[in-house]
């Protein structure tokens, strides 16, 4: 028991990490004017940008990876495993970066529509958790890419007229 809860330390302190630099970059985006009340994007470049780094990253080789080890906790366990409280932590840690690598560009997209916006946390939240959990989740992944790809070249191109 006393191992699972380090690991989950672990894990926590990873997702912590994630959510300070996500906190920073909303001060500063903020303080830059790029953000409205709602903390949504008010540039047409940042949301497009947003949408075309997030439709990339999608087909790199890094979501693959951490994709692959977030959606089998099991296996990662079972290839990862070290002994004692420090492993326990050192394995929650690596974990947590596995599934923060897989979705940190999906999440950047709360600021496109809206740190604040429910249904657009929602329609996220559900994206990430199918493509960990379907069996050919990889395929909504490169569906999900070229979506994301030709809708950040179309806010570009809008921004630019």
């Amino acid at each position: 028991m006393f191992r699972s809860a380090v690991f989950v330390a672990g894990y926590v302190v990873t997702w912590s990490a994630f959510s300070a630099v996500a906190a920073i970059a909303q001060w500063i985006l903020h303080r830059q004017g790029l953000l409205s009340p709602a903390m949504a994007s008010t540039s047409a470049w940042l949301g497009g940008v947003l949408l075309l780094a997030a439709g990339v990253f999608q087909f790199t080789p890094l979501k693959h990876t951490c994709l692959a080890h977030c959606r089998a906790p099991f296996e990662f366990i079972m290839t990862r495993w070290r002994e004692g409280g420090r492993g326990a932590f050192r394995m929650g840690i690596e974990h947590g970066v596995f599934c923060t690598g897989c979705c940190w560009a999906l999440m950047s997209l709360l600021f496109v529509a809206g740190v604040m916006n429910i249904l657009w946390i929602a329609a996220l939240s559900l994206l990430v958790g199918l493509e960990k959990l379907l069996p050919r989740g990889i395929w909504l992944s490169a569906a999900t890419g070229l979506i994301l790809t030709a809708w950040g070249a179309l806010v570009i191109a809008r921004g630019m007229h």
